[in-house]
C-alpha cells in the first residue's frame, strides 16, 4: 500500500543531522509542545481496546503514528514517523519510516507513541520492550489519553508541486501541508534559487500543479520562513478570501434547494483523499456546501478538476470547479463553487433536473417517443406539405436521423420540450452546425390552457446557453438562427434584437436568397479561363476581405476556413462516432485566376435541418457584376454529386446578386448569428427588457 504523509500541525524541523545526497527529502521533527504533554491529566481517557481500533485503522489505511523520543546528551525531543506493522492485544510492534533509516535511533530514549486522529491528539505511555535500527516493539497501557487539537487543522499533501515567483525570482518546491488559510512550502537545498533574494514583505505569487493541472493560482503574502540544511520552508497565506472568476452578470441564475439535496464528491486536489460533501442549493452555473470552520479543506482558488454532481445515488454529473469563497454562516462555513466546465451530457442532466424542480412539465435532451414527436409536427404544421413533398422520398433515413437525435443521447443536439401526460406542447432543439457554433431550429407549439409552450420552450433555450457558452467543452462561441423576414415571430425575437444592438461584431444579421437546386450529373463545362478548385489561403482572405465590407459580421468565423481547431475532435469526427455526417468544404470559383464566388458545401444526414439548410450549398459571391448566373450554376452542378437526394437548397450571398442577374429566387432567409462568446448577456437581457421574461 502507497505511503500517506499524515498531518503535522504541531511539529518544527530539525536540522541537527547532515542528509546525505542519496537520502529521501525528509527530516526528522523537534517536538516543541510540551504543553500537549503536560495537558495529558485534563485530557479523556480512551480504552486499550478502543485504541487497538484506531491503530488497526492507521496500519489497515497505510497510514502513520509517531514516536516521541528523547536525544540521552541533548534532552531534546523529537517525533519520528513509524507505520503500525503487527497489532496483538496489548502489543505492537512498529517499523521507522524508511527515511529515517540513517538516525542512530535505538539511541535515543522512548517516551510516548503520539496518534494524530482527526481533531484530537493521542497520547499513549507505552511500555519500550525492545528497539533497533529497523524499529520497536511496545507494551499497550490500559488507558492512553486524548487532547483536543485547537486551532486550524493543516492537511498532508501529496504530489503536488509550487511555483513561487516574486519580482523575478522563482523557485520550485513541493506542497508539504496545508490549511484553508494557508500552504506550507518545502523548497529542496539542490534549487540554485537563494532564499536571500526573496522579500518576505512583498506579495508572492504561487502556482499549485499536479500531473500537468493547475490546482491553485494566486498572490499570497509569507507568514513565516526558514532555511536549514534541508531546505527552504515557506509558509504562504493567499491574499483574497473571495476570487471573482466570471465577469458579473446582470442576470443571475436562480439557486434551488433540491429534495433529495444532490452531493459533491471529489478527490481532493492536495492531500488526494475522497471527500463528500452535500449541495445546499445549486444553479447550473454552480452550488453550495458547508464546510468545517476550523477542519476545513476548501480553499478560495482552489481547483477540482473531477467533481461528480451525484443525484439520487445513481444520476452523475461531472465537471471541473472551482471553490470562489468562504463565509462564516452559523456554527458552520458556507462554500460557494463555481462549476468551469462539463461535458454536454452532464450538462444536460443538471440542466433537466434543475428544470423539473422548476416547472415538471419542462424536459431538456430526455428521451422523445418518436409517434408521439410525428404527431406533434404534423399537427402543428411544422412539418408542411411543400416541405414533407422533400423529404418523403427519404422518410425511412429521415427517421433514423431523428431516432439518433431524440433518443441517443449525441453531443452535436439538444432539444427542449414542454410535455404533460405524454403529449408534447412546445418544442425547440438546437445542433452543432460549425466546430464553436450551434444552430437554433425547429421552434413549434400548439395551445395549452393557461401556458404558453412556445415560450416557456423558447425561456428554456435562452437559459441554456446563458450559461452553456461558459463551458468550453461545449464549443459555443456562436449561437445561429435561420428565419424568413416574413414570419412575425422569429423577426421580433431575434430580428428586433440585431437591429437594436446595431452592431454585426455583436450580432448579425445576413440576408440570403434561397432556390431548390437539382442534384443531377453535370450536363455542361465551366467555360475556358473558369476554374473550380479548393479554396486556397490568400482566397480564404480575400473571401474575408469581401465579407467584412460587405457585412461585417460574424459569418467567417463561424466558418473558420483558415484556422480550423486541430487541438480538439473535429465535428466531423464527433459526428462519425455517433452514425451521423456533419462537414463542408470551400471551393472557390474563379476566372483567370480572379475570385469571383466561393461555394461552401455543406453536407449533413438527411432531415437534420428540416429546410436541409445544413445540407446544401452557400454561394457568397464576391463580384456579383461579374459573375455570371450560368457559370454560378454549372459550378454548383459540379458539386452536388456528393448529395444523395434529388435536390438541395442553395443559398446565395449577398442577396442582391438575384436581383442584379434577374434570377427567380424562391424566398429569402436572414442569417442570424450571436457573438456568445464576448456577448453572452445582451440577448437574454434583450428577452426580459422586451418580453417580460423572467428568469427565476
Amino acid at each position: 500500500m502507497e505511503d500517506k504523509k499524515p498531518r503535522q500541525p504541531i511539529l518544527v524541523e530539525i536540522g541537527k543531522v547532515k542528509r546525505p545526497a542519496e537520502e529521501p527529502f525528509l527530516p526528522l521533527w523537534l517536538f516543541q509542545h510540551d504543553d500537549v504533554i503536560a495537558a495529558i491529566d485534563s485530557g479523556k481517557r480512551i480504552e486499550r481496546e478502543n485504541l487497538v481500533n484506531t491503530l488497526n485503522r492507521i496500519h489497515f489505511m497505510g497510514g502513520f503514528i509517531y514516536a516521541l523520543l528523547r536525544h540521552p546528551k541533548y534532552e531534546e525531543q523529537i517525533l519520528v514517523q513509524a507505520m503500525p506493522d503487527r497489532i496483538e492485544e496489548d502489543k505492537v510492534i512498529c517499523l521507522w519510516d524508511k527515511s529515517q533509516t540513517s538516525f542512530d535511533l535505538e539511541t535515543f530514549q522512548f517516551t510516548y507513541l503520539i496518534v494524530m486522529d482527526h481533531k484530537s491528539i493521542i497520547v499513549i505511555p507505552a511500555r519500550l520492550l525492545n528497539i533497533d535500527s529497523a524499529g520497536f516493539r511496545v507494551l499497550l497501557p490500559e488507558e492512553s489519553y486524548v487532547i483536543s487539537r485547537r486551532g486550524t487543522d493543516r492537511f498532508s499533501c501529496r504530489d503536488v508541486t509550487a511555483e513561487i515567483t516574486q519580482h523575478g525570482f522563482i523557485t520550485t518546491g513541493k506542497l508539504v501541508d496545508f490549511s484553508h488559510l494557508a500552504f506550507r512550502i518545502k523548497v529542496s537545498p539542490d534549487m540554485p534559487a537563494s532564499h536571500h533574494t526573496f522579500g518576505p514583505d512583498a506579495t508572492v505569487t504561487i502556482k499549485l500543479m499536479s500531473e500537468g493541472k493547475m490546482l491553485f493560482s494566486g498572490d499570497c503574502r509569507c507568514i513565516r520562513q526558514k532555511q536549514d540544511v534541508y531546505g527552504w520552508e515557506i509558509v504562504l497565506a493567499p491574499l483574497k478570501e473571495q476570487i471573482r472568476r466570471f465577469q458579473t452578470r446582470k442576470i443571475r441564475h436562480p439557486r434551488r434547494q433540491i429534495h433529495p439535496p444532490p452531493m459533491a464528491v471529489f478527490e481532493h486536489p492536495f492531500f488526494k483523499r475522497k471527500v463528500q460533501r452535500e449541495i445546499t442549493d445549486i444553479s447550473i452555473t454552480g452550488f453550495s456546501v458547508y464546510d468545517e470552520t476550523r477542519e476545513g479543506i476548501l480553499m478560495p482558488g482552489m481547483v477540482i478538476h473531477e467533481l461528480s454532481i451525484v443525484y439520487a445515488g445513481e444520476l452523475k454529473m461531472n465537471c471541473t470547479a472551482q471553490v470562489l469563497y468562504r463565509r462564516k454562516h452559523e456554527n458552520e462555513t458556507l462554500c460557494g463553487i463555481a462549476i468551469l466546465d462539463m461535458d454536454i451530457h452532464s450538462y444536460s442532466r443538471l440542466n433537466r433536473i434543475i428544470s423539473l424542480n422548476a416547472d415538471h412539465h419542462s424536459y431538456v435532451s430526455t428521451e422523445v417517443d418518436m409517434d408521439t414527436l410525428w404527431e406533434f409536427f404534423f399537427d402543428t404544421g411544422f412539418i408542411y406539405p411543400e416541405k414533407y413533398n422533400l423529404l418523403k422520398n427519404y422518410r425511412e433515413e429521415f427517421k433514423e436521423t431523428y431516432r439518433k437525435l431524440y433518443q441517443d443521447n449525441t453531443e452535436i443536439a439538444m432539444h427542449f420540450t414542454y410535455e404533460r401526460n405524454g403529449h408534447i406542447y412546445g418544442h425547440m432543439s438546437m445542433i452543432r452546425a460549425y466546430e464553436r457554433a450551434w444552430l437554433i431550429h425547429h421552434h413549434a407549439a400548439k395551445a395549452m390552457e393557461k401556458k404558453r409552450p412556445g415560450f416557456l420552450v423558447l425561456k428554456q433555450m435562452v437559459q441554456f446557453l446563458y450559461a452553456m457558452c461558459r463551458l468550453p467543452s461545449a464549443k459555443l462561441d456562436y449561437i445561429m438562427v435561420y428565419f424568413r423576414p416574413s414570419n412575425l415571430f422569429p423577426n421580433r425575437v431575434f430580428g428586433d434584437f440585431a437591429r437594436e444592438m446595431n452592431n454585426p461584431y455583436i450580432c448579425t444579421l445576413d440576408l440570403f436568397s434561397y432556390m431548390t437546386y437539382p442534384v443531377r450529373q453535370p450536363q455542361h463545362q465551366l467555360p475556358q479561363d473558369w476554374s473550380l478548385h479548393q479554396t486556397t489561403r490568400s482566397e480564404i482572405w480575400e473571401l474575408e476581405q469581401f465579407y467584412k465590407h460587405v457585412s461585417g459580421g460574424l459569418l467567417m468565423d463561424v466558418l473558420n476556413l483558415s484556422q480550423r481547431d486541430i487541438s480538439d475532435e473535429s465535428l466531423e469526427n464527433v459526428a462519425k462516432r455517433y452514425g451521423c455526417v456533419r462537414k463542408w468544404t470551400a471551393y472557390s470559383l474563379a476566372h483567370r485566376g480572379n475570385l469571383k464566388a466561393v461555394l461552401i458545401v455543406n453536407q449533413s444526414d438527411v432531415g437534420v435541418n428540416l429546410s436541409e439548410l445544413l445540407n446544401g450549398v452557400q454561394a457568397i459571391v464576391v463580384d456579383e457584376d461579374s459573375m455570371p448566373w450560368d457559370v454560378l450554376s454549372c459550378a454548383v452542378e459540379q458539386l452536388t454529386d456528393v448529395y444523395q437526394v434529388d435536390t438541395i437548397p442553395l443559398l446565395i450571398y449577398p442577396s442582391t446578386y438575384a436581383d442584379i442577374k434577374s434570377i427567380p429566387r424562391e424566398k429569402e432567409y436572414q442569417l442570424w448569428i450571436l457573438n456568445a462568446l464576448h456577448h453572452p448577456s445582451e440577448f437574454p437581457e434583450y428577452m426580459q427588457r422586451r418580453f417580460k421574461m423572467n428568469y427565476e
